[in-house]
């Protein structure tokens, strides 16, 4: 039985496609993974935005029910002690523009 002898450059050659497939491979198993990540990324971000945009619902409902001009009178009123004006006490200026 004969052997077929094999020449460095055959070697050569193999070694390199080997590793250039591997590279390959590597490179597109890592490119996969990342975009998994990624895409889990994007996920929990959607999720916070989300529970974002329900907290600034809550807290513009508090602020308008705060900015009510009822419970502000009320409060003038009743902790600050406060009183409408009397007819007395408001001035009127007739504010002209100035040619």
């Amino acid at each position: 039985m004969v052997r077929k002898k094999i020449r460095k450059k055959e070697i050569v050659v193999g070694l390199v496609w080997t590793i250039a497939v591997m590279f390959f491979l590597t490179f597109y198993i890592w490119n996969q993974i990342e975009s998994i990540r990624v895409g889990y990324k994007i996920g929990e971000l959607e999720e916070n935005l989300q529970s974002l945009k329900k907290d600034v619902e809550k807290l513009e409902t508090e602020k308008s029910s705060l900015l009510a001009l009822e419970r502000v009178e009320k409060i003038a009123k009743e902790k600050l002690k406060l009183e409408k004006p009397k007819k007395e006490q408001i001035i009127y200026d007739n504010f002209r523009p100035e040619p």
